[in-house]
């Protein structure tokens, strides 16, 4: 192999494993499967409309009380797609505690939502114990799931939308970079305006 072939081997491996996913429909038992890599998100800025409606209407569930994306007009809100059982999952959990401390004065509201499976569902008030999670932690809509993860099931998948309801940012896995490009997003989408 040739000296200069090898650095851009190295690099290039770097470069895919930078950001890692679980497949959301992995059961929770089973951890066998690699996270797969990151990959540019087919979704198009902004967000198309949803057929015979708007993404307003659609929502998740918390303890029985049912909350809509419309209820938020004004905020700026992370969508955050988890499994209990997903490491690259885990390891973004402390990052979106940070930003909801660091920014809920500001408007910001972060919600994750459990897309692990009715099984994993009974994990997550030890998963919130266990991580000290102070955000929202949700059951989504079907067709909020639908919607949003339609061109790929890889979590975790995290949505900033702006003050005005527009996808900011999407970022599939979490790695090194992730991190950063959430914080930029979400200093933006704080920085915009309400309708």
């Amino acid at each position: 192999m040739s000296r200069t072939l090898k650095p851009l081997i190295i690099v290039f491996a770097v470069l895919i494993g930078g950001l890692t996913a679980c497949n959301s429909n992995d059961p929770p038992s089973s951890n066998t499967k690699q996270p797969t890599a990151n990959a540019p998100p087919n979704t198009a800025f902004p967000m198309p409309p949803v057929n015979g409606g708007s993404i307003n209407s659609l929502g998740w569930t918390v303890d029985g009380q049912r909350s809509v994306f419309s209820d938020f007009k004004g905020k700026v809100l992370v969508l955050d797609f988890y499994a209990t059982w997903c490491a690259p999952c885990r390891e973004s959990v402390p990052h979106l505690i940070g930003l909801q401390k660091r920014y809920q004065d500001e408007g910001l509201q972060v919600i994750g939502l459990n897309v692990g499976g009715p099984e994993d569902e009974k994990e997550v008030p030890a998963f919130a114990k266990e991580f000290g999670i102070q955000y929202t932690l949700a059951t989504p809509d079907d067709e909020l799931v639908s919607f949003l993860l339609a061109d790929s099931d890889a979590i975790p998948q995290t949505f900033v939308f702006d003050r005005q309801g527009k996808l900011a940012e999407r970022l599939i896995g979490f790695g090194p970079s992730a991190g950063d490009r959430l914080d930029r997003a979400v200093e933006a989408a704080l920085q915009t305006p309400a309708e």
